[in-house]
């Protein structure tokens, strides 16, 4: 039996469903007046979701005040808002938007009570101090389905560039206190960015699946969400991406994604996606889906080195069933068909490669020496993780 002892990180209240979104001023409201409205700078004005959030919270009678992320969240950004709005007796900050909007907003919410930069409370910086964990309530209503932020107690913070970092504020208060996804926020997001953002739920689902800290918990979840995952995934990224139901799908499979990491941890990929994610300006969810298939791979081949029944090698193997939706044979053919499948969403949906984005391979030894990932299926040596690397740039 997997961890039969473990501890599970609260959750917050969930809302979800079609239509939810129109409870978010009378769930706002049950903080206070004020309230912080932290968005992208498109989309929801765009589909005109922005407006009527804008109303809804005017109609209620409470003051909103609105931010706006267009990049992921660095510390110059997070501190720059926390100097704006610190003095006005915020009550509640409410993120509606992609995983980095839900980032800054939880990264918000846990320093508008202090005067300090973020960046002394960021795990690996220089004099880090841990957090308290006292923060002004947060509600995450997430417009993409992939990071799982909504459920997830760690906000992250990133610099890129040659000294650039691509790290966690963390703490289990930052679990935010509503989580509300309504799949038709989703409706209008484009191919690409849903392929990428579903790759990084299935990468979650899949690290947290078969990470050394799994529990019987978590690994329920795990398949619960990949269920959902495998039916829509595909149809949700072509010829379906306007049914509620599809997105529902996804959306749900990325709530499980979160809950399941937050209590499982993550594997090699999420560990470059800290390493490479501070050197390179690449989307997370693209980083996850260009490498998942090839970090599968190499992590089936150390674990069949280590034994050819590997327990981790047999939830790999049911993984490989589902998604391929076939009938199990053996344990080899099973997990070769999970290395088929990714390998062929790779290819349909055309994931690029690092080099796109301006990675090159003298880069890598550095990056492999900074690489950290306790949580992955298997010990990978630098020889591993280079190879990784090397086959996706």
């Amino acid at each position: 039996m997997l961890n039969p002892n473990f501890y599970l990180f609260p959750l917050p209240a969930i809302h979800f469903g079609p239509g939810r979104f129109s409870l978010l001023a009378e769930l706002a409201g049950t903080f206070g007046k004020n309230i912080l409205v932290i968005t992208g700078r498109h989309a929801l004005e765009q589909s005109g979701r922005l407006r009527s959030l804008l109303d809804a919270l005017r109609d209620a009678r409470l003051n909103s005040f609105h931010f706006v992320v267009d990049r992921e969240p660095s510390p110059e950004l997070v501190d720059g808002a926390v100097s704006e709005y610190r003095t006005l007796s915020i009550d509640a900050v409410l993120s509606v938007g992609g995983g980095s909007v839900l980032d800054a907003g939880k990264a918000i919410s846990a320093m508008l009570l202090y005067d300090l930069s973020v960046e002394r409370f960021i795990e690996g910086r220089e004099d880090f101090i841990p957090h308290n964990g006292r923060k002004v309530p947060f509600i995450a209503v997430p417009t993409t389905s992939g990071t799982g932020s909504e459920v997830t107690n760690n906000a992250v913070i990133s610099r890129v560039g040659r000294n650039g970092f691509k790290r966690s504020l963390r703490h289990a208060s930052f679990v935010p206190d509503i989580a509300l996804i309504d799949p038709e926020l989703i409706v209008t997001v484009s191919p690409e960015l849903t392929a990428a953002s579903g790759m990084d739920a299935c990468t979650q689902l899949l690290e947290a699946y078969t990470s050394p800290f799994a529990t019987p918990y978590t690994d329920a979840l795990v398949f619960s969400g990949l269920e959902h995952f495998s039916r829509s995934f595909l149809s949700a990224c072509t010829d379906r991406a306007d049914d509620s139901n599809v997105r529902g799908d996804i959306a749900y499979a990325a709530l499980m994604s979160g809950i399941a990491l937050a209590n499982a941890g993550l594997g090699i990929v999420h560990g470059f996606a800290s390493s490479v994610g501070g050197l390179i300006d690449i989307p997370h969810g693209t980083l996850c889906a260009t490498l998942l298939a090839e970090a599968t791979r190499e992590n089936i081949a150390q674990l069949r080195i280590i034994d050819e029944k590997h327990p981790v090698l047999q939830k790999y193997a049911k993984v490989g069933c589902m998604l391929s939706g076939s009938v199990a044979e053996d344990l080899f053919s099973d997990c070769n068909r999970l290395q088929a499948t990714l390998d062929e969403w790779q290819e349909l949906l055309g994931f690029p490669g690092l080099s796109s984005y301006g990675l090159l391979a003298a880069d890598l030894d550095g990056i492999v020496k900074i690489t950290r990932s306790k949580s992955n299926a298997v010990q990978l040596d630098h020889s591993a993780m280079k190879r990784i690397l090397s086959n996706r740039l």
